[in-house]
């Protein structure tokens, strides 16, 4: 199917979320996972009105940037080495990924600009997946004020790829709990408002639960 059939249905579906939670759908972006597909379907993804492209490897995210440039909003959203942080910093608006101290002395030193970031949270505790544990998020974002070109402006998480919906809520209620409690903090460096959750398998239980902005590939643009 085409990138904007397939968005016509997910629209309806985060609509439908939406409804069943009191929300406003315009409250939820998406982030077209582009990482396994080619740049002419990237392209149709913004021909068909997205305008936010993710990436996780430096390599995909140039190869598309030098055929598609500024036209995309470019959100790095893999695990990020502090050594890359040069080679990507100047291409991307949003980092999904940021979960140690010393990838953030990267991004501090290398950015022109400041960088809004998400914070990785690893909720589920599963060994496969980075991020922090969410004991350590708090302490981790109030020491972000050390450095001036690091905004916080939310959390992410990847939930278990599993049917089970009760446990999924549960990982996206826990992600949003530490979020709330960090935003009620009032910090100037980490207003912490958004939450990045949700991907192909959850994204619309990730909507009712309080998802900002959700990562869709396969149901989206194809892929793996």
């Amino acid at each position: 199917m085409s990138v904007a059939e397939n968005l016509a249905q997910i629209k309806e579906n985060i609509e439908q979320a939406c409804q069943r939670c009191g929300r406003d759908p315009k409250e939820v972006s998406i982030v077209a996972v582009t990482k396994y597909v080619s740049v002419e379907r990237a392209q149709e993804a913004l021909d068909a009105g997205l305008c936010n492209l993710g990436e996780n490897r430096k390599e995909g995210l140039l190869e598309k940037y030098e055929a598609i440039g500024a036209e995309a909003t470019w959100h790095f959203i893999g695990s990020l080495q502090s050594r890359k942080v040069k080679e990507v910093i100047n291409y991307v608006s949003m980092i999904h990924s940021l979960d140690r101290r010393s990838l953030a002395k990267e991004i501090d030193k290398r950015a022109s600009a400041t960088v809004p970031c998400f914070v990785q949270v690893n909720i589920s505790g599963e060994d496969s997946k980075h991020g922090l544990p969410a004991s350590e998020v708090e302490g981790f974002v109030e020491a972000m004020e050390a450095f001036p070109n690091v905004k916080i402006v939310g959390l992410m998480t990847m939930a278990p790829h599993i049917e089970d919906e009760e446990r999924l809520r549960g990982v996206f209620r826990q992600l949003r709990a530490v979020r709330d409690r960090i935003r009620n903090k009032g910090y100037a460096h980490a207003p912490c408002e958004y939450l990045s959750m949700g991907m192909s398998n959850d994204y619309a239980l990730a909507v009712e639960e309080g998802a900002t902005h959700i990562r869709l590939g396969s149901c989206l643009v194809g892929g793996q």
